[in-house]
């Protein structure tokens, strides 16, 4: 019993055992197992790290080849630029060779031109030696054209006041004779042939005799002055600029222009717009303002006064009146004491300078009669006559007292209707208003012509031939300016134009005739104080 109890208990202890050994087994069981999950988790822990790893290790390796092939291309344009500039090089290595070349050319050359250059110099200088030389000589040479200029200027000026002299010593009315240009139409044949004086005009013309024969003649002609188709309103003035300045001294100055109609006559007297083509009319009062002006600073004081009429129809207008024309009833006075002449009831404007004169040209431009004839589409149909009255007195200057003495003259500018036949002017005679106005006309100019013929009679016979001034209202009008109480110009206008030959030779032969006419010393009205 007992060894049964010893194995029994054998048995137990061997239970226990086995069972303290199970227990063992199986708690190494649980912790294998625990560790078995533990190494699974850090098995998939170590895969996906190993997979994102992969993933890296790709992804660079994209980025590497990218790298890769960015470096080839960069290597390949390198490749390529390193081609062209080995190109450049070899290209620069032969323009260097062709370079040196040149410049050992060059240089030769440059020598050459070094060795010219010193002989240039010196030819430099000798030329400006010569040019120094001839500058001097030049200078010096205008200077002799300046002074031979100005003694030019002095001897034409002494010329023109000798000459004034010798005509008012004569006591001849002066003529000047103006032809217009026209180079557009038939010519007359006209011919100047005096070109240092100009003092000739020669025309040709030709004509049928009464048995069919071509007849020439040839026509000469002298005056005081002949201007040329080309001369300026400048050079026209120049001739008459002592003339009109006459007036400042005392004496009583009368220029009339005379000639066919559409030969210039307005246009010599009252000129265009332009300052060059300024007439007689601006340019003597313009000069008469000047030459008072400077006659201040030798204490004389001028006073100015104009007016400006028409004689229409042997009716006197006022061109610078306010009222219509032939309203008032003008008459013409002649004072024989001063050898003033005066027309009653017109308007006499106190004159204060020369653009206050054009002015007024202006404003009896549009006034005056004008229309149209066979001869010329605006023909002035009326005689204007522009008066400036002058009288100037000696005041003194800067505190001196001036002498007193006084002057008194007038400028009379007058511009003559035009002449011509009624039978070119009004060939049909339709328009009986303008045959009225040019058989007036006609028969104040040859009222005009009858004056001048009885002066030049009683200048060849003397004694007291009965002159017709009153025949006319122009004549009466200009009696003091006919009678020897004046310095006269008669400034004859031509047409160049072969159709106005007739009426030009007829002009030139009355110009002829009133040059041939005395008619007295002009004397200087001043008074003493």
């Amino acid at each position: 019993m007992e060894a049964e109890r010893n194995k029994v208990a054998e048995l137990q202890s061997n239970h226990l055992a086995l069972s303290r050994e199970l227990a063992t087994a199986k708690s190494q069981e649980l912790n294998q197992r625990r560790e078995l999950v533990h190494a699974s988790d850090e098995i998939e822990q170590l895969k996906k790290k190993h997979s994102r790893e992969v993933m890296d290790l790709e992804m660079d390796i994209k980025k590497r080849d990218r790298e890769i092939r960015e470096v080839n291309e960069d290597l390949r344009v390198c490749r390529s630029d390193l081609d062209r500039e080995r190109e450049t090089v070899s290209s620069l290595k032969s323009t260097i060779s062709h370079q040196s070349t040149a410049h050992l050319s060059l240089s030769t050359q440059n020598h050459a031109l070094e060795a010219q250059s010193t002989a240039l110099q010196s030819q430099i200088d000798f030329y400006a030696r010569t040019v120094s030389e001839l500058t001097l000589k030049l200078e010096s040479a205008e200077q002799r054209v300046d002074e031979m200029k100005k003694e030019a200027m002095e001897s034409e000026f002494v010329r023109r006041k000798l000459h004034n002299m010798v005509q008012e010593l004569k006591g001849n009315i002066r003529v000047f004779c103006r032809v217009r240009p026209d180079a557009d139409r038939l010519q007359a044949n006209m011919l100047f042939p005096d070109t240092r004086d100009h003092k000739e005009i020669v025309i040709s013309s030709s004509s049928s005799s009464a048995t069919g024969q071509e007849r020439k003649e040839v026509h000469n002609f002298g005056f005081d002055r002949v201007f040329e188709p080309e001369s300026t309103q400048a050079e026209v003035f120049e001739e008459i600029s002592q003339l009109a300045q006459s007036c400042t001294d005392g004496y009583n100055v009368c220029i009339f222009a005379y000639g066919q109609t559409g030969s210039g006559k307005s246009f010599t007297m009252e000129g265009g717009s332009s300052e060059a083509s300024a007439g007689m009319i601006p340019r003597a009062v313009e000069q008469v303002f000047r030459v008072a002006d400077e006659m201040k600073s030798k204490g004389w004081e001028y006073k100015m006064e104009g007016q400006f009429l028409e004689i229409y129809n042997e009716t006197i207008n006022d061109l610078l009146g306010k009222g219509e024309f032939d309203k008032k009833k003008h008459e013409i006075k002649h004072d024989t004491k001063t050898t003033t002449t005066r027309v009653t009831d017109v308007e006499v404007v106190p004159l204060h300078s020369a653009s206050q004169v054009r002015s007024l040209l202006t404003l009896a431009q549009s006034r005056r009669s004008v229309a149209a004839t066979l001869m010329n589409e605006r023909s002035s149909r009326s005689h204007s006559v522009f008066t400036l009255r002058i009288s100037g007195v000696n005041v003194g200057v800067d505190g001196t007292v001036g002498s007193g003495e006084r002057c008194e003259g007038s400028l009379n500018l007058v511009d003559l209707a035009g002449s011509e036949r009624l039978n070119v002017s009004f060939a049909n005679g339709a328009d009986k208003e303008r045959v009225k106005e040019t058989q007036s006309i006609n028969k104040s100019l040859s009222a005009l012509g009858d004056v001048i013929a009885a002066l030049g009679e009683k200048g060849e016979k003397g004694g007291d031939k009965h002159i017709p001034y009153r025949n006319s209202k122009l004549t009466y009008l200009l009696q003091n300016s006919l009678s020897g109480n004046s310095k006269t110009l008669m400034v004859l206008n031509l047409s160049p134009l072969a159709a106005h030959l007739n009426e030009s030779l007829t002009s030139l032969r009355f110009a002829t005739k009133v040059n041939n006419t005395t008619i007295g010393t002009a004397k200087k009205q001043t008074k003493s104080s």
